[in-house]
């Protein structure tokens, strides 16, 4: 399985951003658990939101509840984070995820796959 991120940038304060994460490769499949983890620099990398395969579950860190939100598309095998209203803090490296689990945890050791990362930076 391949995990490729994209759509991070420079963005000020309060303004948006969508990461897409597209998945390929001949043992994906769209039952797969999807999620967002981010790292700062000198931070451990952290939780941010994730979605399982029907889309019918969610769930997401404290500090990004009601300003992002995750989606997917299984035709496409992509799922997406829309970033809104963002702030200084949320300046990370954004990595997408994919597991098997059929719950949604938060800890990075169960997912099995993970993508190269994609920069964002939100400036004040």
């Amino acid at each position: 399985v391949q995990l490729q991120a994209s759509g991070g940038g420079l963005v000020q304060a309060g303004g948006s951003l969508r990461l897409s994460c597209a998945a390929s490769g001949r043992t994906f499949r769209s039952y797969y658990l999807m999620g967002w983890f981010r790292q700062a620099p000198g931070k451990e990398r952290e939780f941010v939101a994730a979605m399982d395969w029907s889309g019918g579950s969610t769930d997401y860190a404290d500090s990004v509840k009601d300003r992002f939100i995750i989606s997917r598309d299984n035709a496409k095998n992509t799922v997406y984070l829309q970033m809104n209203n963002l702030k200084p803090e949320d300046t990370a490296v954004y990595y997408c995820a994919s597991g098997s689990s059929p719950r949604i945890p938060r800890g990075k050791d169960e997912y099995d796959y993970w993508g190269q990362g994609t920069q964002v930076t939100v400036s004040s």
